[in-house]
């Protein structure tokens, strides 16, 4: 059994010998890093030994325990009964034979991505990574392969910034159902078994009911995210949800200290993203789940969101958002002071989908033409105007928006607004009313001075004017992906 001791102590003499401490009054001393606000746009990735049945979504190892449920049946029909071909005989099958992460960090460049965060470890407790705290890992089974060493130094070389994600409170009862009817999860469970500890499945909206984690799996936990930190240095770390109840409280802060503590000695500035107020707001950046905000905020936040609506990762009946809907949303939250960190689902072979490329591919062609008005841009006095309306919140990606051209969204970068329709306007006429002619006396989004108006990407030249009622601009460009105006003002 891995002792645990030892690495605990090494975490309180690292939280008492830096400059952060494990309380959030230290902690709120944090500042958000210049290059991820500069960064805009990231990759999420979802694979691992879920990918293998490729079934329902990446909660296939819980799903498949519920009786009835669709993975339920699916399971016994296609691999026969729980008893004899549980979750863990996937492992042997998750192969990753095709794995080339030099390729997926070709593709992750191409398609305008300045940071990657691999999932480390999902909710069913397979690490992606080597590890001295559970066998149950990518480099002694499966692969046999340190996944998340291998993909982090293929990126590094590619010039992206690496992170890690880590959904390992969640397995505290993510196989719990199994315990219900027989199957091979079965007391006694022990640390460092890969079914261990099952519990029964908690409220999810509780935040201080049992069973809460002990504290046993607390240390576990804290020492597995501190493992990663160390040994792959990542300058980003995701957690999940249901890291907010109460009794974790005292265990996040206990990690950020830690984390940012190493980072200093590093010379590094890093990130933790976390949702549903895990942590103090001001000491990480807040994450927005398949959503978004209808206005800007005043502070720095992540949307993460899927190209497929209906898992995060592969499943052979994924369903793919095309990608110039992931563009406009990517305009809208940079518009709104935001990052967007994409999903993608590679196929348990090590190879991602044609679908899933043909989305990255595109959104890398818009950006190296459009990417100035999105890295290292600023938000505008407004973030736009426009008819259609952006429904606020988690879970609202699969919500079509049937953006028009009047829909505009702007940003600031180097002396020049940028203004982008989100949709092209059939007769090539454009009005952005809030750049208008206006009486100086009143209040007004704009008194300035224009001196030009250019179009981003195509061999045209626009013309414009300006009233009362807006700045016309009159451009032939026309393309299924939102358009950029450059606009030069005094």
């Amino acid at each position: 059994m891995y002792d645990l001791s030892n690495y605990l102590k090494k975490i309180e003499d690292v939280i008492s010998g830096g400059p952060y401490h494990d309380t959030w009054e230290s902690l709120s001393s944090y500042h958000v890093p210049a290059w991820y606000q500069r960064a805009k746009f990231g990759i999420f990735i979802h694979w691992g030994v879920y990918s293998v049945p490729a079934f329902g979504s990446e909660w296939y190892s819980r799903n498949m325990y519920i009786q009835g449920s669709p993975e339920y049946e699916h399971h016994i029909k296609t691999y026969g009964p729980h008893t004899s071909f549980g979750y863990k005989d996937f492992i042997p099958l998750f192969r990753a034979e095709h794995f080339q992460p030099e390729k997926w960090a070709e593709l992750f460049k191409l398609s305008g991505a300045k940071y990657v965060v691999p999932v480390a470890e999902h909710h069913d407790g397979f690490q992606m990574y080597r590890s001295d705290i559970s066998n149950w890992n990518a480099f002694e089974m499966g692969p046999r392969r340190d996944v998340l060493g291998e993909l982090s130094e293929s990126l590094r070389q590619a010039g992206m910034v690496t992170g890690a994600s880590t959904h390992r409170l969640e397995h505290w009862f993510f196989m719990g159902r199994g315990k219900e009817f027989e199957s091979d999860i079965k007391e006694p469970l022990r640390r460092g078994d890969f079914y261990w500890p099952a519990m029964p499945d908690p409220d999810f909206q509780a935040l201080f009911e049992d069973p809460e984690p002990t504290e046993e799996y607390l240390q576990d936990w804290l020492a597995r995210t501190c493992e990663i930190i160390d040994r792959y240095r990542p300058k980003i770390i995701y957690f999940d949800w249901w890291i907010q109840r109460g009794v974790c409280k005292p265990y996040l802060k206990k990690l950020a200290a830690y984390y940012y503590n190493q980072a200093a000695k590093w010379g590094e500035e890093v990130v933790i993203n976390y949702k549903h107020d895990a942590f103090q707001f001001g000491t990480a950046v807040p994450d927005v789940e398949r959503g978004q905000f209808a206005d800007v905020k005043p502070y720095f936040w992540q949307t993460d969101m899927a190209i497929a609506l209906n898992s995060w990762c592969y499943t052979e009946n994924n369903q793919f958002r095309p990608a110039s809907d992931i563009v406009c949303d990517l305009v809208d939250i940079v518009s709104k002071n935001g990052c967007l960190l994409l999903n993608v689902g590679p196929k348990a072979d090590g190879t991602i989908s044609a679908e899933d490329e043909k989305v990255l591919r595109g959104i890398g062609q818009w950006l190296s033409t459009n990417g100035e008005a999105i890295y290292d841009s600023n938000v505008y006095r407004t973030y736009g105007e426009g008819p259609t309306q952006i429904v606020e919140g988690q879970f609202t990606d699969g919500i079509k928006k049937n953006f028009t051209s009047k829909d505009f969204r702007f940003t600031t970068a180097k002396g020049y607004l940028y203004a982008t329709a989100l949709k092209c306007s059939e007769d090539g006429n454009y009005c952005i009313t809030s750049l208008g002619r206006q009486d100086a006396s009143r209040q007004a989004n704009f008194h300035g001075i224009i001196r030009s108006v250019n179009v981003l990407g195509f061999d045209t030249s626009c013309t414009w004017n300006r009233d009362e009622t807006g700045l016309h601009i009159k451009c032939a460009a026309q393309s299924d992906y939102p358009i950029v105006f450059k606009i030069q003002t005094d």
